[in-house]
């Protein structure tokens, strides 16, 4: 009927719901010029060197290869027949969360019901959060008092995926304690699918995203965007949404008939299916711009190798005349309206992610210390218990503690006068950076431990485990105190400089176009004066940044006064072990085997040749669940009065024994006094 609904729009409404055409033919022009501007860039970064200090922590490069998040059976709400039904969820390593009609169809590897991809969903935990922001998605419905909401869950305690265009999904459980632990996964999910562009392409990642900003910018959206997030066919869904939505609401919302929760309920069931519409058309036209560039790479990479001195002239060439016409301009703008502001900004900032990063020292210090006492009490002398500690920075329940710290940055009055949207923004490029930095530093802590067990063996192995904590620790210190500034630049730079822009683009506009004429044409697709007007008003801005980021390092409740102590890069043989394969701690040091990693493994077997138990170990090592356990209750597809209460799921409390979006200014990995180049996250 929605098909129907809209074949009967007039013409002027089919061509809004063409939007998207315009849209990407503007967006790949732009891609096609900071594409060619990110290759040379990239390539001159490979050429010149990069500065900066180096990483003390080792990284894993696929740290969730053939590993599950969680799984569990709740209520689902299914929008076809307007029931609730119990299913089991299984969260993979992908964080698409997929849904079966019974936990007996996931071990059968039957085809999901469904698969749910988080990007760009918020997690709400009541219906008076969700009525509120479904009120704001139609304003000219309004519900009256005591009205009835069109959806009536089935327990008091729900957990809501609300997204502002694609389909909703409604899920209840029993408990307040299940609610806590399935919120803490689902935040996990937006959070992983949220950060969906890869900074290990130098050129496609910042291509993309310059794009994706200056379309913005030129449409007068400057500061952060809420819905830069997920893969880049979501990404330029959600551009194109962003300006067809408010013309086709004022187009249907007038048409929508009967009552409340009828016209609420229809308008979503509208907005979803444009929705899918546009993605899939985003994504096609996307993938033909992607080959496209991709097929002219290897020209563009010969004429910049040929001519790089010739062009690095040119540029800076046209940088100066450049900064003599915007710096003055961007100096005065700097002392009346951003110097007085970087300071109380920088606090707002510093506080709660010092405190985050603090908690998930603190979690990875007590983990190691329950791994110690049990190895200690164990009446195997060579038996080391690394099951809890091999996947710690995903596991949602254990790293909550850590998340929440940041979750109290707030940058209000600050947010109209700098136009941040949200300061969401900051607290999930955050906590990111937390989760990264917590698995470096457990993966570190596995090759160490491993290379000194291979060279010392097993006898004194508390006191080899303790040597071991006590060198990571460092490590970690070290490295948290450096991301964290490189963090704090990044995010200042991403609320003062789109204010920059938009306060001095209308008296410079006008002036930059006869500066691209200076330029020779052969160089024209690697220098455009645009970029280069970005780059003088970031380097203005970049002195006081940093000297504010300095100055805040040597207060030491922030704990930056660490990379004082200088780690000497004494540990060669060390960064060789970030090559080397995963560590199988139950083959080689009597670990439970049923917890170890599963790669590698004959999923297929052969069913009728092995017992129930087998097969049940066997499904254990393929997919290795961190939180679910295999012995749960498995309930019918018919139950809908119950649910597992997940037991196996430590609490917070009972564990202890005593870092889109992306930034949108992302710091190049140099030293501070060398130039730095903007990009876009």
């Amino acid at each position: 009927w929605i098909c129907c609904f809209l074949n009967h729009l007039d013409k002027n409404a089919y061509n809004n719901l063409l939007y998207n055409c315009t849209v990407m033919g503007e967006f790949g022009r732009l891609y096609e010029q900071q594409y060619a501007v990110a290759l040379f860039n990239s390539i001159r970064l490979d050429i010149e060197g990069g500065g900066g200090p180096q990483p003390q922590l080792l990284h894993r490069k696929i740290p969730l290869e053939n590993k599950s998040i969680f799984s569990g059976s709740l209520f689902h709400y299914l929008e076809e027949n307007k029931k609730w039904r119990n299913h089991f969820l299984f969260v993979p390593d992908s964080y698409n969360i997929s849904y079966y009609e019974s936990k007996v169809s996931h071990d059968r590897q039957l085809h999901p019901k469904g698969t749910i991809n988080c990007a760009g969903y918020k997690v709400l935990t009541s219906m008076e959060q969700y009525l509120d922001l479904i009120g704001n998605s139609l304003p000219s419905v309004k519900a009256k008092v005591g009205s009835t909401p069109f959806l009536k869950c089935a327990s008091q305690f729900p957990l809501i995926l609300w997204h502002p265009y694609a389909r909703h999904y409604y899920f209840c459980v029993t408990t307040e304690k299940e609610q806590e632990k399935w919120h803490a996964v689902l935040q996990d999910c937006v959070r992983h699918t949220n950060d969906g562009l890869t900074e290990e392409d130098k050129v496609q990642t910042p291509a993309f995203t310059d794009a994706v900003r200056l379309y913005r910018q030129a449409h007068g959206h400057y500061g952060s965007w809420e819905m830069m997030c997920g893969s880049p066919s979501q990404i330029l869904s959600n551009l194109v949404m962003e300006g067809l939505l408010p013309e086709l609401r004022d187009l249907i919302s007038p048409r929508l008939k009967g009552k409340l929760h009828e016209r609420q309920r229809n308008w979503m069931l509208i907005s979803d299916a444009v929705y899918s519409l546009v993605e899939e058309q985003c994504q096609s036209q996307y993938e033909a711009l992607f080959q496209k560039c991709e097929g002219a790479r290897s020209s563009l990479d010969a004429s910049i190798r040929t001519d790089m001195d010739q062009i690095i002239t040119s540029k800076e060439h046209i940088t100066n005349k450049i900064k003599a016409v915007v710096l003055p301009k961007a100096e005065k703008l700097l002392k009346v309206s951003i110097q007085p502001y970087i300071s109380s900004i920088l606090d707002a900032l510093m506080e709660p992610t010092s405190r985050g990063f603090s908690e998930v020292r603190e979690v990875f210090f007590r983990e190691l210390v329950d791994m110690s006492k049990n190895t200690l009490n164990d009446s195997s002398k060579e038996t080391i218990h690394m099951e809890k500690i091999s996947m710690l920075a995903f596991h949602p329940v254990k790293m909550l503690s850590c998340y929440e710290k940041v979750e109290h940055l707030s940058l209000e009055g600050l947010q109209q006068r700098f136009d941040v949207s949200s300061p969401s923004v900051f607290i999930q490029r955050a906590q990111i950076l937390m989760r990264e930095q917590m698995d470096d530093a457990v993966y570190t802590f596995e090759q160490i431990l491993h290379q000194s067990l291979e060279s010392q063996g097993t006898e004194e192995l508390c006191k080899t485990i303790q040597r071991c904590q006590d060198r990571v620790i460092k490590k970690f210190d070290y490295d948290s105190s450096t991301v964290r500034k490189r963090f704090f630049r990044e995010a200042l730079l991403q609320i003062f400089i789109p204010y920059m822009l938009k306060q001095l683009s209308p008296s410079c506009a006008s002036e930059l176009p006869r500066f691209q004429e200076l330029i020779f044409e052969d160089f024209s697709r690697f220098i455009l004066v645009e970029n280069i007007f970005e780059e003088v008003v970031l380097h203005s801005a970049m002195k006081d940044i940093m000297m504010a980021v300095k100055e805040a390092a040597v207060q030491r409740r922030h704990n930056l006064f660490r990379d004082s102590i200088v780690l000497s890069n004494s540990d060669p043989s060390l960064h060789l072990l970030g090559e080397n394969p995963s560590i199988d701690w139950a083959k080689e040091h009597g670990g439970a085997k049923e917890e170890v990693d599963g790669a590698g493994e004959d999923t297929e077997g052969h069913p009728e040749s092995e017992s129930a138990e087998t097969q049940k170990k066997r499904r254990m090592k393929q997919v290795v669940s961190m939180i679910q356990d295999e012995d749960s209750q498995v309930m019918s597809m018919e139950s809908c009065m119950a649910v597992p209460n997940n037991d196996d799921i430590p609490e917070k409390d009972e564990e202890a024994v005593p870092l889109s979006e992306r930034s949108d200014w992302q710091i190049q990995p140099e030293e501070e006094d060398t130039a730095l180049t903007c990009m876009c996250y």
